[in-house]
């Protein structure tokens, strides 16, 4: 009787074997054969968009994209050779990307996030920007994350949402930049040689624009000082090196012209009074 079910076990085994194993192998085949040629069509569309001087924002998300739709074709069609029918397994899908999507609905967040700044494209690769609480240059907009290199070299990976749901400032959408400074004299200075002395160093200053003009007013009599508001106009590119000279430059002539670089001080005045008069 053993001997009976042991034969019967083999012919069943035998005949599924025959009957599937062929396709199961060749389902195989075809996913890790199809791995090889998504991969190698999101390498070549990364190089193709490159060449064509595509905006490297875009590059990275097209190329995953291009990844991500040859993959699906190859999990079908190893499902339609295993003999699953197409509209089931896109049933499939669907319920498990149902099931994914509550699981991972901060993941998801980020991915429509970084959809939207694929598509506004608030900046670019390469920007200096002020986004998520980062202050750096755009390295990567991924789909998920945004790679920032801030400016002492360090590499932060910033959540799309984090951006997306909080200000963006773009240092490097505008060709042009202005500096404010504000400059303090003594009380007891000439203020016409302050303006003069001003207006001069910013005219030898040949990175400082002409158009629009610079801007030197008298603010404010603050507490300790009387300010002047200095507002040049530069490239983008020479606003930190501009403002970091000209600080350095507006004090050493000031001073050389006689005023006074005035600090916060505070005058204290003691009185002393009459001992009381002891009864006698």
């Amino acid at each position: 009787m053993n001997e009976l079910d042991l034969a019967e076990l083999g012919a069943l085994i035998q005949n599924l074997a025959a009957q599937w194993g062929l396709k199961v192998l060749g389902a195989v085949a075809v996913i890790l054969i199809g791995r090889v040629v998504a991969g190698s069509l999101r390498s070549g569309a990364r190089k193709a968009l490159t060449r064509a001087d595509f905006d490297p924002t875009l590059v990275p998300f097209l190329a995953n994209l291009v990844f991500i739709a040859m993959m699906t074709f190859v999990l079908v069609s190893a499902a339609g050779l295993v003999g699953i029918p197409v509209t089931s397994f896109v049933a499939i899908i669907g319920a498990a990307g149902l099931a994914v999507a509550l699981a991972f609905q901060g993941t998801l967040s980020n991915f429509s996030a970084g959809v939207m700044l694929l598509t506004f494209r608030p900046f670019k690769v390469g920007d200096l920007v002020d986004a998520g609480g980062v202050m750096g240059v755009v390295q990567e907009i991924g789909i998920f994350v945004t790679t920032i290199h801030t400016l002492d070299n360090v590499k932060i990976i910033v959540p799309n949402t984090s951006i997306s749901g909080s200000t963006i400032k773009n240092f490097s959408a505008l060709p042009t930049r202005r500096i404010d400074l504000v400059v303090g004299v003594g009380y007891g200075d000439d203020l016409n040689v302050a303006m003069k002395t001003i207006n001069t160093v910013l005219s030898e200053e040949s990175r400082i624009l002409e158009s629009p003009a610079p801007q030197v007013a008298v603010s404010e009599m603050a507490d300790s000082s009387v300010n002047f508001v200095v507002r040049p106009w530069v490239n983008a590119e020479d606003y930190w090196d501009v403002r970091f000279g000209l600080t350095k430059e507006l004090k050493e002539r000031l001073e050389a012209a006689g005023c006074e670089i005035p600090f916060p001080q505070r005058d204290v005045h003691l009185y002393q009074e009459n001992a009381p008069i002891s009864a006698a």
